[in-house]
């Protein structure tokens, strides 16, 4: 059986090794070296995904492991909708690095919630990798590439195959929208989905934008967690 949290951390480059000092300091240092040693760092988003990866996650999700960094992000954004506030512009919205917290325990978007069981944290993976996929940028070729790397990692064989046979498939956005089956778990599925790419081409804001729309995210909701990623974002 698949350990979907691993290969979650794994994918946002969780507990990255050889970086000491606070996040905030050494934020830039983590990212650096899962860009330039992806698979000693343990982040395969990086390669999988390209420079997008790179330059869209923070240096503090890696410290606190990536279910929560994605339910942390999830939470806030959903806190700050109920609350009737105004989603954050570029111009006043938090600096780059702003710490990212868990979820609280008695949240919905607990990582010890029963909504986050191991199937749950693999249909997030198929969403970030769905999204990746959006653009058309990983082709034949690239594909051959990741499989090659993925082959010379410390991935576990399942966990080898479950990459290589999402890569390989149609995205089925159906199933992605009826796995989530609560509000928590949609915003969730969302928030990871916008955490692997940046939206700068049709392909991929048409993508997301379905996806909001099949997964019936108010128009305002899906504001906030666009505001809410990108402040926890790292510009390289």
């Amino acid at each position: 059986m698949i350990d979907a949290k691993k290969l979650l951390e794994q994918f946002l480059g969780s507990q990255v090794p050889g970086v000491g000092g606070t996040v905030k300091d050494r934020a830039g240092d983590a990212i650096q070296m899962a860009k330039d040693n992806p698979w000693k760092a343990g982040a395969l988003a990086t390669v999988l995904l390209g420079t997008k990866a790179g330059r869209s996650i923070s240096g503090n999700a890696l410290t606190i492991g990536g279910l929560a960094a994605i339910a942390g992000l999830g939470y806030q954004a959903y806190k700050n909708y109920q609350a009737g506030q105004a989603p954050a512009t570029p111009s006043d919205a938090p600096p780059p690095r702003t710490a990212v917290l868990p979820p609280p325990a008695d949240s919905g978007f607990s990582t010890g919630s029963p909504a986050q069981s191991n199937e749950f944290v693999l249909v997030l993976i198929r969403a970030m990798i769905a999204a990746a996929k959006a653009d058309g940028h990983v082709n034949d070729d690239e594909r051959a590439l990741i499989l090659e790397k993925i082959r010379a990692a410390d991935v576990a064989a399942e966990a080898a195959f479950f990459i290589e046979r999402e890569l390989s498939l149609p995205t089925d956005l159906d199933a992605l929208v009826a796995a989530a089956e609560t509000e928590e778990q949609r915003v969730e599925l969302y928030t990871a989905s916008r955490l692997t790419i940046e939206p700068d081409s049709r392909a991929e804001r048409g993508y997301l934008d379905l996806l909001a729309g099949r997964l019936g995210l108010p128009d305002a909701l899906v504001d906030h967690i666009e505001a809410t990623v990108s402040s926890a974002k790292v510009s390289l």
